[in-house]
């Protein structure tokens, strides 16, 4: 019998949805043009912000912060270069908007996740 912590099962489904989420608010600009995506994207990305947030406070213990915040470090940039890079070499066989559409979206849930961490780990480094 597997025994699963429950303890943070409510940011890990925020998590999952957050990067399922970003993906699909990627590919629907450019790839799959759902109208009501494009036409909501504004508060999508808000959506994704806030969901950033919520895993940053609540996804990672004392322990996992360290290997959360080189993930997401990693993860903000390579997005960031990602969507200049990518966009210019891709841009021929028409798969580089979603690319960097893509890039976007998991910019806007990551930035936000890794800011919250490495702020609580700066404060828990300094005992306030």
């Amino acid at each position: 019998m597997v025994l699963k912590s429950k303890e943070n099962t409510i940011a890990a489904w925020t998590f999952l949805i957050g990067v399922v989420l970003a993906v699909v608010i990627g590919l629907s600009t450019t790839l799959l043009p759902i109208p009501v995506l494009i036409t909501y994207s504004k508060q999508i990305y808000a959506i994704l912000v806030l969901l950033g947030i919520v895993v940053g406070f609540m996804n990672v213990g004392s322990r996992d912060s360290q290997t959360f915040m080189i993930a997401g470090a990693v993860l903000v940039v390579v997005s960031r270069f990602g969507i200049d890079g990518v966009t210019g070499s891709l841009i021929g066989i028409g798969v580089g908007d979603a690319v960097r559409s893509v890039f976007g979206a998991l910019l806007a849930l990551f930035a936000p996740a890794t800011i919250i961490v490495a702020l609580k780990t700066v404060f828990s480094i300094a005992k306030i």
